[in-house]
């Protein structure tokens, strides 16, 4: 009863506000009708005054009374009449629209979109449940975080939502407590070299460049924080040294790498030729053959080969699904390629297989993270 009550105090005061002016315009009418009835009063007297005095004579004082008397009666008669007249045409309409239709059309529209049988729910109730409401995650996350800023994993978890958030002076900070409280790793290193490129504009700045040879320390066959290493040096104007480390990386990757096409793009802006990966070691190797097929494809060609190379490692974990590191690179290489669907499908098959609750399980919910893909925490 007391919402509906505090609606009728708006909408009355709205109609107020509204017709206010209708009313000010007819006030402002008869206030100028009796002005001047008043000049024309006025006029009399003075007129009466120049006769007395001798100003005019008696014949001259009778034509000007004469003249001021048609006038003021004819503003005497006529006001009314325009008043009663002119009120119902102007403002009758505007008037049956402001105290009629405009609150039944704002009535039915809160009835047809809105919830008025809903019960008022505060903040903390939101944070109780938040259901899928990502701002109230984020401050639910953010009070646990105050009360507990020792809690590393939850950092890690906030810094990638801070990111996608457009925070990056927060998902900074989120990635830096997350390492200091964790340790530093490859994913995280690599995740934090990116917020600082994002705040520098893409730029690999040297505080950036920094934090991903640390990253190589822990991983050496990092293809990740080896890219932006060798972007650094096409940013700084070397393109020999760029060529070369981009060069480096395509004949470490696998031949099915998803990275493959960009990189030959950056070796060939830095006046070297495309390369393939010809690392006989890596996990599914071109052959000598297949190395030689793709120098002369196009750019079109060769992406086409490397989504089949990719549809070729999904069709291998069906067959043998027990192969964590496909798994991996089957998620990253849809994800890479922009497909989605088929980035969240390999997820769940995958976590089918290495459940949430082991270690590998974690690690691909991590990489889930990094890629900006759904989780199902609940697994049956």
């Amino acid at each position: 009863m007391l919402f509906w009550i505090i609606v009728a105090v708006l909408t009355a005061g709205v109609g107020a506000i509204l017709l206010h002016p209708l009313l000010r315009g007819a006030q402002a009418a008869e206030g100028s009708r009796a002005g001047e009835t008043a000049v024309y009063r006025d006029q009399l007297r003075e007129l009466d005054r120049d006769l007395a005095g001798g100003l005019i004579s008696a014949e001259q004082a009778d034509y000007a009374r004469a003249e001021i008397g048609r006038r003021l009666l004819a503003v005497s008669s006529s006001a009314p009449r325009e008043l009663q007249a002119s009120r119902p045409r102007s403002y009758r309409w505007a008037q049956a629209f402001i105290i009629i239709v405009l609150p039944v059309i704002g009535l039915c529209l809160y009835l047809q979109t809105g919830s008025p049988g809903l019960p008022s729910e505060p903040l903390e109730a939101r944070l109780a449940n938040p259901g899928n409401d990502m701002a109230i995650l984020v401050v639910k996350a953010e009070r646990h975080l105050a009360e507990n800023p020792d809690d590393g994993k939850g950092w890690e978890v906030l810094a990638p939502i801070y990111f996608k958030m457009m925070r990056v002076a927060d998902s900074e900070t989120a990635y830096r407590n997350a390492i200091r409280l964790l340790g530093p790793t490859p994913e995280r290193l690599g995740s934090l070299a990116e917020v600082l490129m994002a705040v520098s504009g893409g730029l690999v700045t040297a505080e950036a460049r920094e934090v991903l040879q640390q990253s190589v320390k822990l991983d050496p066959n990092n293809p990740r924080a080896k890219f932006y290493l060798a972007l650094a040096f096409e940013q700084d104007g070397k393109a020999s040294e760029a060529r070369d480390a981009f060069a480096a990386l395509a004949r470490e990757s696998p031949r099915d790498a998803p990275w493959l096409p960009l990189v030959n793009e950056h070796i060939a802006q830095n006046g070297g030729a495309h390369e393939m990966a010809a690392n006989p070691n890596a996990p599914g190797g071109p052959t000598s053959d297949d190395v030689a097929s793709a120098e002369t494809m196009s750019t079109g060609d060769r992406q086409q080969m490397i989504r089949g190379m990719v549809e070729s490692l999904d069709a291998k974990l069906k067959e043998n699904p027990d192969n964590f590191e496909g798994w991996v690179r089957l998620v990253r290489s849809y994800a890479v390629l922009n497909d989605r669907d088929r980035a969240v499908d390999a997820l769940k098959r995958g976590l089918a297989v290495f459940p949430i609750a082991g270690e590998q399980g974690q690690q691909l919910v991590a990489l889930a993270r990094e890629l900006g893909l759904p989780v199902e925490e609940k697994q049956p």
